[in-house]
């Protein structure tokens, strides 16, 4: 049976294939020897910079046509190294490879064991990986958050106005305003993804054990460390770390992971707010002739894309954890653990990008039902208690907390009359109590 979106067994390559195939560009076994060939012919291109005697003769006239190598990098290219790997058993040589016979078309004979030069597999696997996934960061999913908090942005400034009841515990309390309540989780996502954006994406560039062994035994006068600096830091823009074993240690990859688990925190609470709020009646949802709510239920427009959202969160928080707790430990200078468990971290991206897709297809379903969020307001008077025991306190009045408390916190509904006639029976001028009884939960809503 052939791979198509009907057979695969990951929903993110079948059921969400729409959502998630432009990472293919960055997380699949084509992208990541795609990355695999840009960085090995780079390093070809650093080496002759570098000064090596025996790559003189390049001036860099044929460096275009050898980054042709990758930028032209096709199907039927991977095609011939998986081919290659068959018979290696070794994906990184099967690389080393195919650069080896383009070098022949171009007649590059006498350079073909300068590719690879005294490197191991994980001088290229951890800069090919950190360089996939920066990509992937700034194209795909920055900017689809960046979509997300523009859309928080609208609504936030559509609504805030709009006076609403908070609940604390889940219980009335003082009042509030939509808007604000989404400018609450703008905030904290903003804040969050600047957090991720300064952690360094850590590569590892070094020998066989992280101490330019080769490079060192074969150009002594070499300064190995300055040019590993200079190739990962500015011609790759990535963070080279400078004390390594075989492979990157990691740690600021798991950092990245956490900053991705924060986010999606923070996501799965607006979702579990906003599905809260439509079950609420705070917000109707907007209606798409032909579709279903329930198979049983005619009625139903269930708040699926909130719940899709969430779901597809936790799965990629999982993810995130266990690589955030794996990667960074390794036996002794390396075992091949890491290997493996690279290849998935394509996976929980992919889930995050559809759970930012299906928030904003619910964001943008949501209509207002003010007339509801006034109607909960108005049914709960007793949530101006505060108001007026801060008033009194303000006055010297008595244990002002004491009575309001006598008064709002039974098993009988409080009202605007209520309150009203409390504040008639109140010690105070007529000017203080004026200025109590223009309160009310719709304008009790602070700044």
């Amino acid at each position: 049976m052939s791979l198509s979106p009907l057979t695969a067994v990951s929903p993110v390559d079948g059921r969400y294939h729409n959502n998630t195939k432009e990472l293919a560009n960055y997380f699949s076994e084509f992208a990541l020897i795609k990355y695999r060939v840009l960085v090995e012919v780079e390093y070809f291109i650093a080496l002759c910079e570098s000064g090596v005697p025996q790559l003189t003769h390049f001036d860099g006239s044929l460096n275009e046509r050898l980054r042709q190598i990758y930028q032209n990098f096709s199907l039927e290219n991977a095609q011939w190294i998986k081919d290659t790997e068959k018979v290696t058993n070794h994906d990184v040589k099967a690389v080393e490879y195919f650069i080896k016979n383009e070098f022949e078309k171009l007649g590059l004979h006498d350079s073909l064991e300068f590719i690879h030069f005294g490197l191991t597999s994980q001088d290229i696997n951890n800069t090919a990986i950190p360089y996939s996934w920066k990509e992937a960061l700034r194209q795909t999913y920055l900017p689809s958050m960046q979509e997300l908090v523009g859309e928080l942005k609208s609504l936030a400034e559509q609504w805030q106005d709009v006076p609403m009841l908070a609940r604390t515990h889940g219980q009335p309390a003082s009042p509030t305003r939509l808007g604000k309540e989404v400018n609450v989780f703008i905030e904290r996502i903003e804040k969050q993804l600047e957090l991720l954006q300064q952690v360094p994406l850590s590569a590892k560039f070094g020998g066989a054990t992280g101490n330019f062994n080769a490079h060192h035994i074969a150009y002594p006068a070499t300064d190995w460390v300055a040019f590993g600096n200079k190739f990962v830091n500015e011609k790759l823009g990535l963070s080279r770390s400078q004390t390594t074993t075989q492979i990157e240690h990691y740690d600021n990859f798991a950092a990245s992971c956490d900053a991705f688990k924060r986010v999606n925190n923070i996501l799965i609470d607006l979702c579990r707010d906003m599905w809260t709020y439509i079950s609420m009646e705070y917000f109707k949802q907007k209606i798409t002739a032909g579709q279903i709510g329930s198979s049983a239920m005619p009625h139903k427009v269930n708040p699926i894309d909130f719940e899709n959202a969430e779901g597809n969160l936790g799965i990629a928080n999982a993810l995130f954890e266990h690589l955030a707790a794996k990667l960074p430990i390794s036996r002794l200078q390396r075992d091949l653990t890491d290997s493996t468990v690279l290849r998935n971290i394509g996976v929980p991206f992919a889930h995050t990008i559809i759970a930012i897709k299906s928030t904003l297809r619910g964001l943008r379903k949501l209509i207002l039902n003010e007339s509801a969020l006034q109607a909960d307001l108005e049914n709960n008077w007793a949530v101006v208690a505060e108001a007026i025991q801060t008033i009194l306190r303000r006055e010297g009045y008595p244990k002002p907390y004491e009575a309001l408390k006598e008064l709002t916190r039974t098993n009988t509904h409080v009202t605007q009359e209520t309150i009203a006639a409390f504040v008639d029976g109140l010690n105070v001028s007529e000017e203080i109590k004026e200025e109590i009884k223009a309160i009310a939960p719709s304008n009790y809503t602070g700044v």
